[in-house]
């Protein structure tokens, strides 16, 4: 077939801009995202039940529930979480399983348990993970012009604002093709309140519950009725709704014979509801919106759409601001970005390479073409695979691009000795697949890792594959053919001029590969002494789960560990960022229980904030959390505060927010532990790891109301005609809603007193009309709770997270645990959970990858070869180059995590390539009748240069990553480095250390048939 196409360049040429105009089309079309759409395995279940104390959430909703889901197939992992009003379950489930099935059976196991619920209790939500969940940015609304106004002048404006955001600017974003849904938090409700004239109302004999009754009895809407006239038939409309404050003022209350109109005995007035959450953003009271895309939706254009309508939303309502920020398209934007330029610089760099060996302009034209093409035909397989554009299939073409260039110098080479396209391309064919194939190889053990890992790495793995067959297929059907049109045809034929490049190489390596020749035993020790390296070298890497990245903003959790009111939780909140708001280019504050309806913020109690903060540099950055912490242990010691990464796509996926070390304390039982034996044990931890910075327990205190049974029967007052006077007193005496736009407005019938000494000083009127004081009846008393309740597959706990712990530390905390649950009075027991462990598996889990992808190496080669010998001869290089990049990792104090354990399985399959085709050649000069000795130093002149050309092209492609600027390149570094250090030695190796392999064996077989 080649030895047609070399005679017909026209053709082939209208083959690759055909190629090439379907290639670019098709990028155009191909979905970009931070990180590839795979299923997370993992399903949550949120209950709720507003007023209900965590103890109470735990006993009556979240318990019951969690004993239903334990029995679920497949479930890996059960966790839940109990607070007040609120409950979480969260369900983990083994790799690859189908969640769309497993969610349906956990919908299932949880309409079973609402039957054991009581009624009023709502039914959950369940939530499927997703990394759609995370939003692809939140944009803060504010009023503008929001200075000094007074506390009634900014609720009324912000409910104008909750207003505007609910009935326009929400359905505005939700309209844009792109976005899927938003979600919304910091919006005030309305509330009517009817507050009755107790003068009035016992004057005429009228109670509260006569008027929850007129109330109710009012509110009908019937169906559709008709009546029939002859011929015709007619609907007939009754409709006695209540639709406004108004229609309430007017309704008429009926006790006996006398009426009254309800404006009459009771003021009907409308306010802003109580605000159990307050969002504020850089100070101002705001509400904020997250923006969730459509999965198959372009970044930028999403971007692109957004910004035109905020900029007309500005235009329309001047009186408002908006601000976006935890922007994600601006993240992925920059990443790419940057990803693009060092992946031109990279091809830059290795065109350089090509023009100081090869001179002239043909052969290094010839190269520089093969790039683009091949990267043109890569991705037109992304499009017909389905595959996206992210950070990790961008990897993929990264490694890739080095390489893309390989295969047309390893044709070109051997065609210019052979003087033959065809000849020239056909004796390397088959080194060259076999090259790609076992490249290619390393990648199947990686696509079976445990977790999200193994299908995270299938993008990068098709990344690889795709340019590699690319780039075999440029070098095997396009190259030869304007080769033969360039050089051969032109009479160029007996033409070869010897660069000063190859000059300085050749001047380098004739006396290196002598002296390695002549010192074959010295030279020999290096796999002993890698062996004794990586031995001793490993137990003193650090061990990470992912690398470390470096980020300018963050989420601070504060906890203030008391019963504070929403608004003194804000006003503290406030007071904190105070300390470190010059070094802040952003904040958004949340305070209290928020709206949010997806799971991508935390869930957070009244007496909790979650603040992100975003600085110029991660030096800022530090430097805020130090002062923010240091005001708070000053001023506010029982506050507990954490520092979390601000969620993206990139933590969802891999849990990066998970602590160090989670010592989970339970009691001799297998309970959960009193508060008293936490504390203690918290106490002592602190005491003996004062460096670590343990938190305090999480408590709250409730005011509890205990009714005095003996006081109710002697004042004849029934247990609930005290439970419904309290609740009109706290304000919760919900008798109807009323739909304005589209918000649904309370009408509360009670007074408007929520202090806790309002209330004791109230009456309630028995069965014979008296008035008793409330604190005749009931004791008040003040219990101390955990503020959340933990529980897992193993039973109840709770938790003492350890963040930022070395493993020395981490080790010397659980041998302390351990000794104190080893002594016979010991109340507590332990159990440990986190990263610590994850890491140590990854990495495990990975060393077998290694051994496995060596494995298949071995088996195409020894295919190839058809030899047992040989494959050991290649693959022992990789003893050599893991020692030497354990060595680089533990001098520059970098881990061993899934992107530096993954170059090394990556470095495995590509460096053994230059070895392969030094390999086939010595066999192919051996066997033709040329001596040992001759046969490798031949060889080795051979495949000097494209040995040192493939070798750069593919380092040179990888240095410009070498760098932490972004998180793309971040999660790329220690990738980039492994491969780095990898190529550098594998090349010396394959130049130097393979031949000598491969005399030192065959000499020793020739001696002994002799």
């Amino acid at each position: 077939m080649l030895r047609k196409l070399i005679h017909r360049p026209i053709a082939v040429s209208m083959i690759v801009v055909a190629v090439m105009v379907v290639g670019i089309v098709a990028l155009r079309h191909i979905p970009v995202s931070m990180m590839p759409q795979i299923d997370i395995p993992r399903i949550t279940v949120q209950m709720s039940n507003p007023g209900a104390s965590v103890t109470e959430i735990e006993q009556q909703l979240v318990g019951p529930m969690r004993q239903q889901l334990a029995q679920v197939a497949g479930l890996k992992d059960i966790e839940s979480v109990s607070r007040m009003d609120i409950g979480t379950i969260t369900l983990s489930f083994e790799p690859g399983a189908d969640m769309d099935l497993l969610f349906i059976d956990v919908n299932e196991k949880v309409d079973r348990a609402m039957n054991g619920f009581d009624r009023q209790v709502s039914r959950p939500k369940i939530i499927k993970a997703s990394v759609l969940d995370i939003p692809a940015f939140y944009v803060d609304i504010t009023t503008a012009n929001d200075k000094g106004d007074d506390s009634a002048t900014s609720e009324q404006k912000l409910a104008q604002l909750s207003k505007l955001v609910r009935n326009v600017i929400l359905k505005r974003f939700e309209q844009i093709p792109e976005v899927a849904m938003v979600d919304f938090s910091g919006t005030v409700g309305v509330e009517i309140q009817c507050v009755p004239d107790m003068d009035k109302l016992s004057a005429m004999g009228i109670g509260v519950e006569d008027i929850e009754r007129t109330i109710r009895d009012n509110n009908i809407t019937l169906g559709a009725l008709s009546v029939v006239n002859g011929i015709y038939r007619y609907s007939v409309h009754f409709d006695a709704q209540i639709l406004s404050k108004e229609d309430i003022e007017n309704l008429y209350v009926r006790h006996g014979d006398r009426m009254a109109r309800l404006k009459d005995i009771c003021e009907v007035k409308e306010h802003a509801a109580v605000r159990n959450g307050i969002v504020k953003s850089n100070g101002k009271d705001a509400v904020t919106m997250a923006v969730i895309k459509q999965n198959d939706a372009q970044m930028e254009v999403l971007k692109e759409h957004v910004e035109e309508l905020m900029e007309q939303l500005r235009t329309d309502y001047p009186d408002i601001e908006l601000v976006v920020n935890r922007d994600q398209t601006e993240l992925l934007s920059y990443s790419i970005s940057n990803l693009e330029w060092n992946f031109a610089l990279g091809a830059l760099l290795a065109c350089l390479i090509l023009f100081v060996f090869n001179g002239g302009w043909r052969t290094p034209l010839l190269i520089i073409i093969s790039i683009p093409l091949s990267l043109v035909l890569t991705l037109l397989c992304f499009y017909l695979f389905g595959i996206t554009i992210n950070i990790i299939s961008l990897s993929g073409l990264i490694l890739g691009v080095g390489m893309m260039v390989d295969n047309a110098i390893i044709v070109i080479d051997n065609i210019m000795q052979r003087k033959d396209a065809v000849r020239g391309t056909g004796e390397v064919f088959v080194p060259m697949l076999s090259s790609v194939l076992t490249t290619c190889s390393v990648f199947i053990p990686l696509i079976f890792l445990n977790g999200t890992t193994g299908a995270l790495f299938y993008d990068q793995a098709m990344g690889v594959t795709m340019a590699l067959a690319a780039s075999l297929l440029v070098a095997a059907m396009v190259i030869p053919v304007y080769f033969h049109n360039l050089y051969l045809r032109k009479g160029l034929r007996g033409k070869k001029r010897v660069t000063p490049g190859e000059r300085l190489l050749m001047r380098w390596y004739v006396p290196m590969n002598q002296w390695t020749m002549r010192h074959g035993k010295l030279c020999l020790s290096f796999f002993g002494i890698a062996v004794v390296l990586i031995a001793v070298l490993f137990p003193f890497v650090k061990k990470e789960r992912m690398p470390y990245i470096e980020h300018s903003d963050a989420l601070m959790v504060i906890d203030w560990n008391a019963g504070i009111s929403g608004h003194e939780n804000a006003r503290r909140t406030d007071e904190v960022l105070q300390v470190a708001r010059q070094s802040m280019t952003a904040t958004t504050a949340m305070m209290g229980t928020q709206e949010f309806v997806l799971s991508h913020t935390e869930d957070i109690t009244g007496s909790e904030a979650i603040v992100y903060f975003k600085t110029e540099s991660k030096e800022a950055l530090d430097s805020a959390q130090t002062a923010m912490s240091q005001y708070l242990a000053k001023h506010y010691p029982k506050a507990k505060v954490e520092y979390k990464v601000a969620g993206n796509v990139y933590d969802a996926i891999f849990q990066t927010d998970k602590p160090d070390l989670e010592i989970r304390l339970q009691n001799v039982d297998g309970g959960r532990p009193s508060v008293a034996l936490a504390r203690e044990m918290t106490v002592d931890l602190h005491r003996t790891f004062p460096d670590v910075g343990i938190q305090p327990v999480a408590v709250e205190e409730n005011l509890q109301y205990v009714a005095d049974l003996e006081q109710l029967a002697f004042y004849h007052v029934s247990y609930q005609q005290l439970y419904s006077r309290l609740h009109q007193l706290l304000g919760g005496n919900k008798v109807h809603e009323i739909s304005i736009g589209t918000q649904m407005v309370p009408i509360v019938v009670g007074q408007d007193s929520r202090l806790a000494d309002v209330v004791m000083q109230s009456t309630i009127a028995n069965s014979e009309n008296v008035e008793i004081p409330i604190s005749f009846l009931v004791k008040e008393r003040r219990v101390e709770n955990y503020k959340r309740l933990h529980a897992s597959i193993d039973g109840e706990y709770y938790p003492v997270s350890i963040e930022h712990a070395d493993d020395k530390t981490v080790g010397r905390m659980m041998k302390h645990c351990d000794n104190i649950c080893g002594d016979k009075n010991s109340k507590v027991a332990v159990g440990y959970k986190g990263n610590y462990f994850e890491s140590r598996q990854m990495i495990g889990e990975l060393a077998v990858v290694l051994l496995v992808s060596l494995l298949l190496l071995y088996f195409i080669m020894a295919a190839q070869f058809e030899s047992l010998l040989q494959p050991f001869i290649i693959i022992s290089e990789v003893v050599v180059d893991v020692s030497v990049v354990l060595l680089v990792l533990f001098a520059c104090g970098e881990s061993l995590n899934i992107m530096s354990m993954t170059g090394l399985v990556v470095m495995s399959g590509i460096v053994i390539n230059d070895s392969i085709l030094k390999v086939d050649t010595m066999n192919r000069l051996y066997r033709s009748g040329h001596t040992l000795l001759h046969a490798v130093v031949e060889a080795g002149h051979r495949r000097l240069k494209p040995i040192v050309m493939t070798s750069l092209t593919t380092i040179l492609a990888l240095v410009p990553f070498l760098h932490r600027g972004d998180m793309g390149s971040a999660l790329q570094f220690p990738l980039s480095l492994t491969l780095t250090v990898g190529m550098v030695v594998g090349t010396l190796v394959s130049l130097f250390i393979v031949p000598l392999e491969y005399y030192v064996i065959y000499h020793l077989k020739d001696r002994k048939k002799k």
